[in-house]
């Protein structure tokens, strides 16, 4: 689903707009209809966010909901997004599961940029052995530029999100280790740390 994002939404759609994004395709009905409750986009830090949803409505990707019920109600437009398997009851499983994404937990406090990066990461950690994806790729999954994406991880292994990660410049290749107490029993690469300057 965030591979259908990163190709629906326009490449610098903010991090926060992707979050909302990606609750509205994983939570969609046969129909394309979306109710989120204001629970929901309170706890992710969206409530009251009007700029995020018309910059859906703008890309045309979702009708512009009226944002004074307890409970949004919205309609997507892009088929597109119904088609994307697999079916609902998995996909509202997996709507749960990217609010906390682990094995790549941030606090929920954390900046959306950096939430979405983490699930990102998260989803490449469950469907690889060795935890890598190429730089450009995993960028563009996340709306930053390259540059952004390696600041991003950096901020990651700060916070201890991440153990390590490099960027193997011949190849594009982006590799990460997670803790030790989060590790999955799969095997995984052992990339050296980056460090960049404290702030």
């Amino acid at each position: 689903m965030v591979t259908y994002l990163a190709a629906a939404l326009p490449r610098f759609t903010s991090p926060a707009t992707r979050l909302l994004a990606l609750q509205c395709a994983l939570r969609a009905d046969t129909r394309g209809q979306v109710r989120l409750p204001a629970g929901l986009l309170k706890g992710m830090r969206l409530r009251g966010r009007r700029e995020l949803w018309e910059e859906l409505a703008h890309s045309d990707w979702l009708e512009m909901p009226d944002l004074r019920p307890a409970h949004v109600k919205v309609r997507l437009l892009d088929a597109a997004v119904l088609d994307q398997a697999p079916g609902r009851s998995a996909r509202r499983r997996a709507a749960h599961w990217a609010l906390c994404p682990a094995p790549l937990l941030v606090p929920p406090t954390a900046p959306h940029a950096l939430r979405l990066t983490a699930l990102v990461l998260a989803a490449h950690t469950f469907t690889q052995v060795h935890h890598s994806t190429d730089m450009d790729a995993l960028a563009r999954l996340c709306g930053h530029s390259p540059h952004q994406t390696a600041e991003l991880l950096d901020r990651l292994t700060r916070s201890r999100a991440l153990a390590a990660w490099h960027h193997n410049q011949d190849t594009d290749e982006v590799l990460w280790q997670l803790p030790r107490q989060q590790a999955s029993g799969h095997p995984s690469a052992s990339p050296r740390q980056r460090r960049s300057p404290e702030p």
